[in-house]
């Protein structure tokens, strides 16, 4: 664990002066991100809301004893990753968030896998803010969410401001954000960070925007390093979305910058002084929930498993059911799966392509969410690989247009990055001049591709309409769902073998 500490002045608040001069006010804001569905331990016994509870509770029992006063933030992302939570719409999570009394919470763009009908039961289960000050309904140009929330510590006034990534309409369900606008996050806060900053003491960004070292943002929106460079007056940034850890804060034009991972790993806490207008930070740190390597483990709270225990129940029935074996480990790794092609990815896209009969299968690497252990496959496992409950269509195109479509998804999404665009395909062989951005020799089926002929493609809905900038098609709806066809795949052949895949890879890179 990596501690920053010392007296690092941030500057001067110009705001309400509520304060009392001459006073030293404490504050601690702790702090999580990109939860996921991870409401309970993981088969390692690491993580969970419960472990978390026990952690929070002891940090808010030691900033009292040292007269600080705490807040209770969340980054967003919430929603998706684990079955049991997912087909629950994140009751658990929301219900256990309330528990801790999180003090507010950024909408991220995984909130939009479900419908904003959704996203409004989740706050009231939680029962705390949840923020986005550049989310709009493109009828009425009203913001969806409210903006900001103005919390009161002791006479203090701290403004807590939330923003969301305008790319969400591409890497969430699009048909869920249908009706609704992402402004550019930036230019919003623009627009009401300098009112916000006069009337607040203290000011703080919770943010799911991603966190880009240097403001290398590449294909993504810009981040939290932007929202610090082109935005004056901002005390902390919380942010989430990239889903890497800040061991150490990065300051940026006064602004300190957080991000504590993902899955409740990790605790993030910073401690800060605020006298006569005045705020230093003292000290940053992610604190670890439970790691497999911790020698001294948090008990689980009781309350909180009391509540978990009978959402973990009903989410386990029926998931726990094998439906195959597997040789050898899957990787859905986001490091790799989203650089290069995988044994799973080349597994899930077989499957598509072959409950289609079509000629190529195709998926985006950010719609796999998790690696495919060996051993016993259960439905669980499954929807941990694919949860995000996409329906598989099918688009047909003639073999100039297949060529054109491929070369641009091919070429489009740079490896090295965490983008989820970057294609895994099945059925086809190409071989790709990464300087040109061009295909050459390829087959399908085993075949040279004839420019003339009509061929399909089975791939998610949500590329297909659109997402992760792929480009838009005209597609078949015929009503299956992702994670059902992997299921039924494996199923049909029983024994998978990862080493069998290495032959399904489809790029020879230049």
């Amino acid at each position: 664990m990596k501690l920053v500490s010392g007296l690092l002045i941030l500057g001067l608040s110009t705001g309400a002066l509520a304060f009392t001069k001459g006073k030293t006010y404490k504050i601690t804001v702790l702090h999580t991100n990109d939860h996921h569905g991870r409401f309970w331990q993981n088969k390692d016994g690491e993580w969970g809301l419960a472990a978390r509870a026990t952690l929070i509770d002891k940090l808010r029992q030691e900033a009292k004893k040292n007269g600080s006063h705490i807040l209770l933030l969340d980054a967003g992302d919430v929603n998706t990753g684990v079955p049991q939570s997912d087909l629950q719409d994140a009751e658990p999570d929301f219900r256990g968030m309330g528990k801790l009394k999180y003090d507010a919470m950024a909408i991220g763009n995984h909130e939009f896998d479900k419908p904003l009908k959704t996203i409004f039961q989740q706050r009231s289960w939680g029962g705390f803010p949840f923020l986005s000050g550049n989310i709009y309904y493109k009828n009425s140009g009203e913001l969806v969410f409210p903006s900001h929330v103005s919390l009161k510590r002791d006479d203090l006034k701290i403004t807590v401001f939330g923003l969301t990534t305008e790319d969400t309409p591409k890497k969430s369900n699009p048909k869920n954000s249908e009706g609704l606008e992402f402004k550019a996050a930036v230019e919003e806060a623009k627009k009401f960070v300098p009112a916000l900053r006069k009337d607040s003491d203290v000011l703080i960004a919770v943010t799911h925007m991603g966190h880009y070292p240097n403001a290398n943002h590449g294909p993504h929106s810009p981040g939290d390093v932007t929202l610090a460079r082109e935005v004056n007056g901002i005390d902390l940034i919380v942010g989430g979305h990239t889903q890497k850890p800040l061991f150490e804060p990065d300051v940026v034009n006064g602004a300190i910058i957080v991000q504590a991972f993902e899955w409740g790993k990790y605790v993030g806490k910073v401690d800060l002084e605020f006298k006569d207008g005045k705020l230093t930070l003292k000290k940053s740190e992610l604190i670890p929930v439970n790691h497999k390597d911790t020698k001294n483990k948090l008990a689980e709270d009781k309350e909180m498993l009391k509540l978990l225990t009978p959402f973990k129940k009903k989410g386990d029935s029926g998931l726990l059911v094998q439906v195959g074996d597997a040789e050898g480990v899957f990787s859905g790794e986001r490091d790799e799966v989203r650089n290069k092609e995988t044994a799973l990815g080349a597994l899930v896209t077989e499957a598509y392509k072959e409950k289609f009969n079509a000629d190529v299968g195709l998926t985006n690497s950010g719609g796999i969410r998790a690696s495919l252990p060996a051993g016993k496959v259960t439905y669980e496992t499954v929807l941990t690989v694919l949860p995000f409950n996409n329906e598989v269509v099918t688009a047909t195109m003639k073999g100039d247009e297949l060529k054109k479509y491929l070369e641009t998804i091919i070429t489009k999404f740079p490896t090295g990055g965490s983008l989820g665009g970057f294609p895994q395909i099945s059925g086809v062989r190409i071989n790709v001049d990464k300087k040109k951005k061009k295909i050459s020799k390829i087959k399908v089926g085993g075949k040279i591709l004839d420019p003339k002929k009509t061929y399909t493609v089975a791939l998610p809905q949500f590329i297909a309409g659109g997402g992760d900038d792929y480009p838009k098609l005209e597609y078949v709806k015929h009503g299956f769902i992702d994670a059902d066809i992997l299921k039924d795949h494996i199923q049909k052949k029983k024994l998978i073998k990862a080493n069998d895949y290495q032959d399904s890879f489809y790029i020879k890179w230049k």
